[in-house]
């Protein structure tokens, strides 16, 4: 027979298990409809139960949206900071974090994600903080590699942090660009702009960074990484 202890922690797992279905759901759900169109009803129906069982788990659906968007920048932040601490020389790892953070394709689930967020974020205080936390993890890591990089003597940078702020910056423009505005931008030219912008902040050439093919997303097939014409 099961014990006390044993029975507790079983139904704590089946919660967490349940909690995590729901958050999934409300992901693909919120992919699908938009995050200001998205209701409690959509996401029961995604997943076969009734709203009573969701509102057992998450008070509110702000509550539900909310986990569901810290739990995924989290993650994002955690795989950063992975990235960032990761084998390779400043240059190796800074041009991994660049990567990371373009979107693999204009249909990246991630940054449609985020682009919605964004648009929420101006008028709901519960998404706007997390997008600012996200946006402090990427800019903390990438600062860290630009500082660590000066460390060794690899790069030339008297303000990692601004290097890094600015660089966000800029990033986020043009993503918000390639994602939008299908055709004035392939992902490889993304990727050089970023790289170019990248390398003039640590005092470097872009040829630094490797020529290596960037992987294409299926609605980019033009794009390629490495120098591209202006």
């Amino acid at each position: 027979m099961q014990s006390g202890e044993g029975a507790r922690g079983s139904r704590a797992d089946q919660a967490d298990q349940r909690r995590a279905e729901l958050l999934e759901a409300a992901r693909r759900v919120v992919l699908e409809r938009g995050l200001a169109s998205t209701r409690v009803a959509d996401i029961a129906r995604a997943t076969n139960v009734s709203g009573g069982l969701i509102h057992y788990h998450f008070a509110t659906k702000n509550d539900l949206i909310t986990e569901m968007l810290r739990s995924t920048s989290e993650a994002e932040v955690q795989r950063l900071r992975e990235i960032g601490a990761g084998p390779g020389g400043s240059v190796e790892k800074l041009d991994r974090i660049l990567r990371f953070y373009i979107p693999a394709s204009r249909s990246d689930q991630s940054w449609i994600l985020w682009l919605d967020a964004w648009a929420v974020g101006v008028r709901e205080p519960h998404v706007r903080d997390i997008l600012l936390e996200l946006e402090s993890g990427w800019i903390e890591t990438l600062a860290h590699v630009i500082a660590e990089g000066v460390e060794r003597g690899e790069f030339v940078c008297d303000d990692p942090q601004g290097a890094a702020e600015r660089l966000d910056g800029m990033l986020d423009g043009l993503v918000v660009r390639y994602t939008l505005h299908t055709g004035n931008m392939s992902r490889g030219r993304l990727l050089h702009h970023a790289r170019v912008a990248a390398a003039r902040e640590v005092g470097l050439d872009p040829s630094v960074f490797p020529a290596s093919d960037v992987p294409e997303g299926p609605d980019d097939p033009e794009a390629t990484a490495g120098p591209v014409p202006a």
